[in-house]
């Protein structure tokens, strides 16, 4: 990440928004109906059960990280995806979501030498 990039220290909650032009990283979780919008990536170090926007302005670059990744909506640059139905088994890792070949596509995040960014 580069020098533009604010911290979040909390959770929000329904009805609360941030917007920045940069990365924003959450230390806490966004719950249903909180907002999240940037131009750069989003990093939630938490639950993601609200509505993200990475990449606002037309970034096909940024990515959306999270512990738990259960969005009502999530949005890069001009693509948009949401959590699937139905209740599915959540996955015990950190998930990435970007473009990839013209889609959203949410999987795992890599750890250890074969992570690439």
């Amino acid at each position: 990440m580069d020098d533009n990039t604010v911290l979040v220290q909390r959770t929000l909650r329904s009805g609360q928004s941030i917007y920045y032009d940069g990365n924003v990283v959450i230390v806490g979780d966004i719950n249903p109906g909180g907002e999240v919008v940037a131009t750069g990536n989003v990093v939630v170090m938490g639950y993601l059960r609200g509505v993200v926007h990475a990449g606002a302005g037309g970034n096909e670059n940024a990515a959306v990280y999270a512990f738990r990744m259960r969005p009502t909506q999530l949005r890069i640059a001009g693509h948009i995806t949401r959590a699937p139905d139905g209740d599915e088994v959540e996955p015990i890792v950190p998930e990435v979501a970007r473009i990839k070949d013209g889609i959203v596509v949410i999987e795992a995040f890599p750890s250890g030498p074969e992570r690439h960014t």
